[in-house]
């Protein structure tokens, strides 16, 4: 009987799922690959279309947010981990999109043009 159950054991049955899905998953960031290059190629074409500013501004940020999910959720592998590290993902990037944001506000102000105020101070002292 044990020699029965040693030759019915689940480790080589296991073994061939699991090479199954690695095979599985790499077909799926072939795909992936491929379906990230036709938006890449769609937003280098849409560049160039003679089309309203507002609309391919739009359209490049949503083909960017598409191509951005796609590679945290497969290529970073998000889809498999807990969801525990996907929230500290989506925090992290919530704090640096802030950051940036606080930051483009800083340096878009008037006050901050520290190369006129010191050609106007040259030019004054002059």
């Amino acid at each position: 009987m044990a020699s029965h159950a040693a030759a019915h054991s689940p480790e080589p049955h296991h073994a061939a799922d699991a090479h199954a899905h690695s095979e599985g998953k790499f077909h799926i960031f072939v795909q992936i690959a491929m379906l990230l290059a036709v938006i890449t190629g769609i937003e280098i074409v849409l560049i160039y279309l003679p089309l309203t500013k507002w609309l391919v501004v739009t359209s490049l940020i949503v083909l960017s947010t598409v191509k951005f999910m796609f590679v945290i959720f497969y290529f970073m592998h998000l889809k498999w981990d807990k969801l525990f590290c996907t929230i500290l993902f989506f925090i992290g990037l919530v704090l640096a999109g802030g950051t940036m944001w606080a930051l483009l506000q800083l340096f878009a102000a008037e006050s901050s043009a520290p190369l006129e105020t010191v050609q106007a101070l040259t030019h004054h002292l002059a």
